[in-house]
């Protein structure tokens, strides 16, 4: 008998935990049950809710898309191409590549390329097989010219750290071997001089003077400036004037992201200068 009253006790406990079970799980089901989402009181998608910040303030989703934008990575926006066709003796072109491009550069490095064309209002004719150039400042800028242009080609990333080096120099020549030393020792200035007297230099001259006479329009003067392979005169001005502004105008971002909130990425090499 007492173990009949302990089966019966048994099978009571079971029926009300099973009760509990089922009650608890109608509980989960009703308080766990997705809420629908508020919508917001605009006639766009929400895919569309963060395209632009009056759509943001339209559909009152300003705050979810700020903070929305603030965890995820940005945006690929292609950097602008700043061009320059110069004259390595050039006095006004060297003022701009000194006192604006380079400058520009270091501290917008992250959205803008430079090309640097050392030809100018040089004449190229062929003899004996060569490529042959005559310069408005005569056989020292060729040489000027065909130097920059291998070291463009010979050192890589610190090309345009040396130089703006020799073009910051009072004697452009006397600086460029120098200058090599300076930012990137590695690379020999006997193989500078190969490139400088061989074909390959002479080759590269020769690409240089293509890609100035393709010019659209045709280059009347130097330094000519060109964004994304664009030139006008009021880019022209605005460059001479302010390339940092310009870069900075010019340079699409998503909406939400400011310039001043540009990512602290590894900047370029600081500009360094010879010993006056």
């Amino acid at each position: 008998m007492p173990c009949l009253l302990r089966s019966e006790e048994l099978n009571m406990k079971v029926r009300a935990f099973l009760v509990f079970l089922v009650f608890y799980s109608t509980l989960e089901i009703c308080f766990c049950k997705k809420k629908p989402r508020p919508k917001p009181s605009c006639g766009y998608p929400p895919s569309q809710w963060c395209k632009t910040l009056e759509i943001a303030m339209e559909c009152k989703v300003l705050k979810q898309c700020m903070e929305l934008n603030a965890t995820r990575p940005d945006p690929v926006v292609p950097k602008l191409l700043v061009g320059l066709y110069y004259e390595s003796l050039c006095p006004g072109c060297r003022g701009f590549l000194v006192d604006q491009l380079f400058p520009t550069w270091v501290m917008l490095a992250d959205i803008m390329d430079v090309q640097l064309v050392p030809y100018g209002n040089a004449v190229e004719t062929v003899h004996l097989g060569k490529y042959e150039f005559q310069c408005q400042h005569g056989e020292p800028e060729c040489l000027g010219n065909m130097i920059e242009t291998c070291i463009m080609k010979l050192a890589g990333d610190m090309a345009f750290p040396i130089i703006f080096c020799m073009e910051s120099s009072s004697d452009v020549l006397t600086a460029a071997q120098p200058c090599v030393q300076l930012y990137i020792p590695s690379v020999k200035w006997e193989t500078i001089m190969s490139c400088v007297k061989g074909d390959q230099g002479n080759q590269l001259m020769h690409e240089n003077a293509q890609k100035t006479n393709a010019l659209n329009p045709p280059h009347n003067y130097v330094p000519w400036v060109t964004i994304n392979g664009e030139h006008t005169e009021e880019l022209e001005d605005r460059a001479l004037s302010s390339l940092f502004s310009l870069v900075c105008s010019l340079y699409k971002r998503h909406p939400f992201q400011q310039y001043q909130q540009l990512r602290s990425r590894q900047q370029p090499p600081q500009p360094q200068y010879l010993p006056v």
